[in-house]
C-alpha cells in the first residue's frame, strides 16, 4: 500500500520521546509535514534530530508548552493555526493502588489524558470540517477495557478517550473528516522499565523482567511481549491516509491480542 501524505499538516502531542516520537516519524516517512509538541525545548530538539536521522527529508518543527493546561493548548494553536492531521499521543501511567489514588491523582490523570486531547480536538476540528478532510486519532490503551488492579486511574482516562473519540466523530459525520481511536498494548517506551520494575524483582535481567511482567499482569497477550511503538506507528499512519476514510468513529486494536472483545 502506497500512503502519500505530502502537503498534510500533522501535529502529535507527545511526540518527544516514545510513542508518539514513532507516530511523528512514521508520519513524516508518508511525506507529511509534522510538528512535535512536548515541554522541553531541549528534548524536542533531540527528537527533532532523531526524526530527521530517520526521515532525512523530512519537514518537522517543534512547539514547546504545556498541553495540560489551557494555556498550552492555545499557544500550540497560535504557532499551529492549521492541522490536517492530530494525533493526540500525551499521556502519563503508573502504579497506584487503587484505594491510595486522591482527587489530586485522578484530577491529574483526567487533565492530562483525557482533556489535553479534547482541547486540541475542538481547535482542529472546525477547521478539517470546513476544509472537507481530516484524521484525528486518539491514542488509547487495552487499559481502557481490561481495567488494570494497579492502576484504574490510568484506564479510566483510557476509557474516557474511547468515548471522546466516538462522541467527535458522530459531530464530524458526513464532513470528510475521521475520528477513531488506537487502542495500543503494552509497548516499549522509555518509561516501561521503570514501570516493569516497581512490578517485579529489580534484580532480574530486562529480558525476564519483562516476560515476568506480562505473564503476571498481562497474561492475555497473545504475543508474550512489548508491543515496538513503530507496530504502533504502522497504524496511525494507516488511519491517517485517505484509504483509511471508511473508518470512523472505531476502536482499533494494535494491542497485541489482548483485548478479548470490545464492547461497542
Amino acid at each position: 500500500m502506497q500512503i502519500d501524505l505530502a502537503g498534510r499538516t500533522a501535529v502529535v502531542s507527545g511526540s518527544s520521546q516514545g510513542i508518539g516520537l514513532a507516530v511523528a516519524t512514521g508520519l513524516a516517512g508518508a511525506g507529511a509535514r509534522v510538528v512535535l509538541t512536548g515541554r522541553s525545548e531541549a528534548r524536542l530538539r533531540r527528537a527533532a534530530e532523531r526524526l530527521r536521522d530517520a526521515v532525512p527529508a523530512a519537514e518537522v518543527s517543534a512547539v514547546a508548552g504545556d498541553l495540560t493546561v489551557a494555556e498550552g493548548a492555545e499557544q500550540l494553536c497560535a504557532a499551529v493555526p492549521q492541522a490536517d492531521i492530530l494525533v493526540n499521543s500525551l499521556g502519563i501511567f503508573g502504579p497506584t493502588p487503587a484505594l491510595d489514588i486522591d482527587d489530586d491523582l485522578w484530577r491529574e490523570y483526567f487533565e492530562t489524558n483525557v482533556l489535553s486531547a479534547v482541547r486540541l480536538i475542538r481547535a482542529y476540528l472546525p477547521g478539517m470540517t470546513e476544509r472537507g478532510w481530516g484524521r484525528i486519532q486518539n491514542i488509547a490503551s487495552d487499559s481502557a477495557v481490561v481495567i488494570p488492579t494497579e492502576m484504574i486511574h490510568y484506564g479510566m482516562s483510557k476509557t474516557a478517550l474511547l468515548a471522546v473519540s466516538r462522541g467527535f466523530a458522530k459531530a464530524a459525520a458526513g464532513s470528510g473528516v475521521t475520528v477513531n481511536s488506537v487502542i495500543a498494548g503494552p509497548a516499549r517506551t522509555e518509561g516501561i522499565e521503570d514501570f516493569v520494575y516497581s512490578l517485579v524483582d529489580r534484580d532480574l535481567p530486562w529480558e525476564r523482567a519483562q516476560r515476568e511482567f506480562m505473564r503476571e499482569y498481562r497474561p492475555q497477550s497473545l504475543l508474550g511481549r512489548l508491543i515496538e511503538p513503530a507496530e504502533i506507528a504502522n497504524l496511525v499512519v494507516y488511519l491517517s491516509s485517505p484509504q483509511a476514510s471508511a473508518t470512523t468513529g472505531a476502536a482499533v486494536r494494535v494491542d497485541g491480542g489482548y483485548v478479548d472483545a470490545i464492547l461497542p
